[in-house]
């Protein structure tokens, strides 16, 4: 049995390590980067402590298996970022600006996020200006669970008067692109590595 409900400053390791666990397109990053903390500085961290009253966790007997977090105005989220996220990380680790792109680790790529964080595109804005992550361990798969956070964070966003929501995920991850092409998502484009997906938030 789980229930999902608001998530708390007492979650920030579970989201942390949850955001690691699922941090190589739905995948077990774990191996993949030597700083188990840079996934959840970027990905999940600056939602719990910025945004709080649209982010929220499916706990089950074992604990928080998953979350959906998100922002309903993505630029304004970015620029409260700035001031009062990044700085305080910038402060931990280095810029990695002087290592060419091609040659640096997955925890220098990240870390230069930290300094170089992208912002969203202004084509997107007017129609979805809200953005979102949602990450389950393989334990609470399945079972509507990851359409039950869903439905949780859009009902949260519409209710806020929010138009639209957009979110990116990696190209090599079919099965979350099926999940969110099934509860109504359409693809907007797609870069190299990552395809970016949309849906309006009308009334039901």
């Amino acid at each position: 049995m789980s229930i999902i409900r608001p998530a708390r400053e007492s979650d920030r390791a579970a989201l942390y390590s949850i955001c690691l666990e699922t941090g190589d397109s739905g995948e077990d990053a774990t191996p993949l980067y030597a700083d188990p903390l840079l996934l959840g500085h970027v990905y999940a961290g600056p939602y719990l402590s910025h945004a709080p009253d649209f982010a929220f966790v499916l706990e089950d007997d074992q604990g928080v298996g998953g979350y959906v977090i998100g922002t309903p105005d993505s630029h304004a989220f970015e620029d409260t970022l700035e001031r009062e996220w990044w700085p305080g990380l910038r402060a931990q680790y280095s810029d990695p600006a002087r290592i060419p792109s091609d040659q640096r680790t997955r925890d220098e790529r990240i870390t230069a996020l930290l300094y170089h964080p992208p912002r969203t595109p202004d084509a997107l804005l007017t129609d979805y200006p809200a953005h979102l992550h949602i990450d389950l361990l393989p334990r609470v798969q399945g079972g509507g669970n990851g359409r039950r956070l869903m439905v949780t964070l859009l009902d949260a966003l519409r209710d806020a008067g929010v138009p639209g929501v957009h979110l990116g995920v990696g190209d090599r991850n079919t099965r979350a692109q099926g999940f969110y092409r099934h509860l109504g998502f359409q693809e907007l484009s797609r870069a190299p590595g990552s395809v970016t997906f949309g849906m309006t938030l009308g009334r039901p």
